[in-house]
């Protein structure tokens, strides 16, 4: 009788035994598919981050281009407002220039003529 209850107990431990490991299997393999779940959702985060991250750096030099070619043109239309502003003060004191020789030459003029009336009034004066 012994024997017979020392072979239940056996058979009734091998029996626990098995169903215990098979839950346990099923439980590792349960915990293996979530794992593999979150690291896949995981690396799709990664990869739309990257992504996000890959526009950003797109836009910002884009953006920096367009403003480095907004600042290139300013300069160029600031230049090309002092050479224009440098021309007209050129031209403006050539013809300033100008109309102070007109002014000395036709004072010159009027001088000399000045000169000869009152040298020829003189003259008439003297006969």
């Amino acid at each position: 009788m012994k024997k017979v209850v020392l072979s239940l107990a056996l058979v009734a431990f091998l029996g626990l035994s098995l169903n215990s490991c098979r839950e346990t299997k099923e439980k590792t393999e349960d915990a293996v598919e979530n794992a593999a779940d979150k690291a896949e959702g995981a690396i799709d985060d990664a990869k739309d981050a990257a992504n996000d991250a890959m526009d950003s750096a797109k836009d910002a030099a884009n953006d920096a281009m367009d403003s480095a070619e907004d600042a290139a043109n300013d300069a160029m239309d600031a230049a090309n407002d002092a050479v224009d502003s440098v021309k007209e003060s050129a031209e403006d004191m050539a013809n300033d220039a100008k109309d102070a020789a007109k002014d000395v030459i036709d004072d010159a003029k009027k001088a000399g003529n000045d000169a000869m009336d009152k040298a020829a009034d003189k003259m008439k004066g003297d006969n």
